[in-house]
């Protein structure tokens, strides 16, 4: 029996976020019909992300080295971190060169719905952080949503007693809204207008 390579890819394309059969299949045809050029350079650039790519020991940022270009360089301001959900969140700030700090990432939000709880998330190396660094303002920006703003005051709750200014983007970003889908004059306007928690 033989397998149909073109229904396995576009089950592997379809597993990706916001894809569904649909979609892949369009991919794939795509992909097919200029399966000469394109197929290579997706072969060849999926090899290197395998080879190269690693996770930013301190903030958990995709690059080529650990710690990465934004936790390595001198040229960010050192006493502000943005604790964001997800690196696309990260890649959404950095996006519009709008954010100057650097950043640590959660790897998701408090969920009692999904069972993600604190030790799911990246909060001990936070606070660990927290107590090397010398971090004067933390900027939570996490989703509008229930879980978002529970994961928020969960943190602020820990830093309570450091002294360090806690403030939350400003509104602007709807609720529900997610970073990696808003424009950079919203992501602009939510960093200038941020509040202190």
């Amino acid at each position: 029996m033989s397998e149909n390579y073109i229904e396995q890819l576009v089950k592997i394309i379809a597993k990706l976020p916001s894809l569904g059969t649909r979609s892949a299949r369009r991919i794939t045809l795509s992909l097919l019909k200029k399966k000469e050029t394109l197929i290579p350079q997706l072969i060849t650039a999926l090899q290197e992300v395998e080879e190269h790519i690693k996770v930013c020991e301190i903030c958990g940022n995709y690059d080529v080295e650990s710690p990465c270009a934004i936790c390595a360089s001198a040229a960010r301001e050192s006493g502000l971190l943005c604790i964001v959900q997800d690196i696309s969140d990260l890649w959404a700030l950095e996006r519009g060169g709008l954010y100057k700090g650097k950043y640590h990432i959660l790897g998701g939000v408090l969920s009692a719905i999904e069972g993600v709880t604190p030790d799911d998330l990246n909060i001990g190396a936070l606070l660990a952080r927290i107590e090397k660094e010398e971090i004067n303002e933390i900027i939570l920006a996490l989703p509008a949503t229930v879980d978002g703003q529970i994961t928020m005051h969960y943190i602020s709750s820990l830093l309570k007693d450091k002294n360090i200014k806690i403030s939350a983007l400003a509104q602007g970003i709807p609720v529900g809204g997610e970073l990696d889908y808003m424009d950079d004059g919203t992501i602009k306007l939510a960093l200038d207008m941020r509040k202190q928690l």
